[in-house]
């Protein structure tokens, strides 16, 4: 019996990447983050992720036995998602916080829309929304500052240098934001993450989320254009409004952002056109909240917006293929 011409739908060229391998990467390169998180917190730091990462992998198995789907957490894409929720996290998150916040992302974010591949929101960045939203004290301000904090202020000539209580405003950004005469951390400080006590346990080494960056660049896990892009954007934006550039690019979570969150396979763009304006949108939106808002970091709305701007981008910057729209219309004429 001859063989029978099989066709089957596109792509007809594969990549060996797995969905395992490529998550099994981002977990790499998170380790100099992590490693850094560990040296500053200490066991909280461990505690953190151990505590997001189990909840959102036990979550996630929970629902596709009760949905009965494929069960998918040996492709390691819940356990990224743990650690960047606990990376979003201050080291002074309840346990309790812990868990919502992952169970949230994985539930409502991730497998109520039909699980990997479907997800419209990048669900780590929106389980830290959630959180924001519902635990304001607890996830800003004071979160971000050992109890025994104490920072020096200069308030005048006359009164000379005093202690002040920081609590209300512990992060560089908040510093900033609130027009604090507060001592920050030096450009040095914040790049490398020592002392590190002034954001959320993943965000505080621009360092170290550098060089997980550059390894998943290089591993061609992400593209270079959604992180150069972005850090360019808010760069530039920064430097018209006569801000310290390097300030800019190492507070917050702008780093962790650009290289971890920014660059989800789901909810950006697969178009090279299409990546550069969900970067710049990401930017600007970014500086817009930073400088006008009444939070002081936008890196998180700046991604879950352009998130749902991510398939209309995708749309209209998708090349057609064979011929264009104009070319077949003009066809249909003749």
């Amino acid at each position: 019996m001859e063989p029978k011409l099989v066709l089957s739908s596109s792509p007809h060229i594969r990549s060996g990447l797995t969905t395992q391998r490529i998550m099994l990467d981002v977990l790499i390169a998170l380790i100099p983050a992590f490693g850094v998180s560990i040296y500053v917190f200490g066991w909280s730091a461990i505690l953190i992720t151990v505590i997001c990462i189990a909840t959102c992998v036990l979550t996630e198995y929970v629902i596709e036995v009760i949905l009965k789907r494929k069960i998918t957490i040996s492709d390691l894409s819940a356990c990224v998602t743990g650690v960047l929720i606990a990376f979003n996290l201050p080291y002074s998150a309840p346990w309790w916080m812990c868990i919502i916040g992952s169970v949230f992302a994985i539930a409502i974010v991730k497998q109520l829309f039909g699980g990997l591949g479907h997800n419209f929101l990048n669900p780590a960045l929106a389980g830290r929304a959630f959180l924001l939203a519902s635990w304001p004290t607890r996830m800003t301000g004071s979160a971000f500052v050992p109890p025994d904090a104490v920072f020096n202020t200069t308030v005048d000539v006359a009164s000379a240098a005093t202690p002040v209580d920081a609590t209300a405003m512990a992060t560089p950004l908040g510093i900033v934001h609130g027009n604090l005469n507060i001592a920050l951390p030096s450009l040095w400080e914040m790049f490398v993450g020592f002392p590190g006590k002034y954001g959320a346990i993943g965000e505080i080494s621009a360092l170290a989320l550098i060089i997980g960056g550059l390894y998943l660049i290089i591993r061609g896990v992400i593209s270079w254009r959604i992180p150069v892009c972005y850090l360019a954007t808010v760069a530039i934006i920064a430097f018209f409004y006569g801000d310290n550039v390097i300030f800019q690019l190492c507070a917050g979570g702008l780093m962790l952002g650009a290289f971890f969150m920014a660059t989800d396979y789901v909810s950006s763009p697969s178009t090279p056109l299409g990546q550069v304006i969900f970067a710049v949108g990401c930017g600007v939106i970014t500086m817009i909240i930073r400088k006008y808002g009444g939070y002081p970091e936008g890196v998180s709305y700046s991604i879950l917006l352009m998130n749902c701007c991510a398939p209309l981008i995708q749309k209209y910057t998708k090349n057609l293929k064979y011929s264009s729209r104009e070319k077949k219309g003009k066809e249909a004429l003749q």
